[in-house]
């Protein structure tokens, strides 16, 4: 932990907020910046008194909306051909987009929450949800939810970390994976709920269908 402060420690200094602010703005479009560690970073230095944790909460939570809603207009405006033109400048490849929209369509506005605790989804959840044309209104309500989960999660997780000390840090290094095992089958029960609910309808439909008029 010590490690994560020092190294960004001197843009925290200068910039406080505002660095915290533009890497996860940018990281929410694409830019290969490191949003996330700076979050983790800022968390630390806050319990150390030269961070506000309140103020810095809802300042990531906003950088990491209106950054997803900047990548859903260029996705949507903008298409899949200017995306895989301009891509490779943001290490965007072919195959990364594809992977992203699998995603997506296999899952629906669901995935615009679970995206962001995954790496790779976190980086195109605004583009993808606008390439695959998702309603803007449904894209900011799911986006609004898993922002306020990822950053309250890691926030106060490294807020708490910090506050413990070491003693605590190892704690979690040790707790670690059934930490990550509970958050995948979070994930993973979110996941199938929406699937078995989107059925559930499905077979309503049909039996409505067969049960309309005309039918024996």
């Amino acid at each position: 932990m010590h490690h994560l402060v020092g190294m960004f420690e001197p843009y925290l200094h200068e910039y406080g907020y505002l660095a915290v602010f533009a890497a996860l703005f940018l990281e929410d479009f694409g830019v290969p910046v490191p949003g996330e560690t700076l979050l983790i970073a800022g968390s630390l230095l806050a319990t150390k008194g030269q961070l506000n944790i309140f103020i810095l909460l809802p300042v990531a939570w906003l950088a990491a909306v209106l950054g997803d809603n900047v990548g859903y207009a260029i996705g949507r405006y903008g298409g899949r051909a200017l995306i895989l033109r301009f891509g490779r400048y943001l290490l965007l490849t072919p195959n990364r987009l594809d992977y992203a929209e699998g995603f997506f369509n296999r899952r629906g506005a669901i995935i615009v929450v679970v995206a962001r605790f995954v790496e790779v989804l976190r980086q195109l959840n605004g583009i993808v949800a606008g390439t695959t044309r998702m309603a803007w209104g449904r894209f900011v309500l799911y986006n609004a939810v898993g922002a306020a989960l990822w950053v309250g999660f890691w926030s106060t997780l490294f807020f708490q970390l910090g506050k413990q000390g070491e003693r605590f840090g190892l704690l979690y290094k040790r707790f670690e994976p059934l930490v990550l095992a509970v958050l995948a089958l979070l994930a993973a029960g979110i996941v199938v709920a929406h699937v078995l609910r989107k059925r559930g309808k499905s077979r309503a439909s049909r039996e409505e269908t067969d049960q309309g008029p005309g039918a024996d």
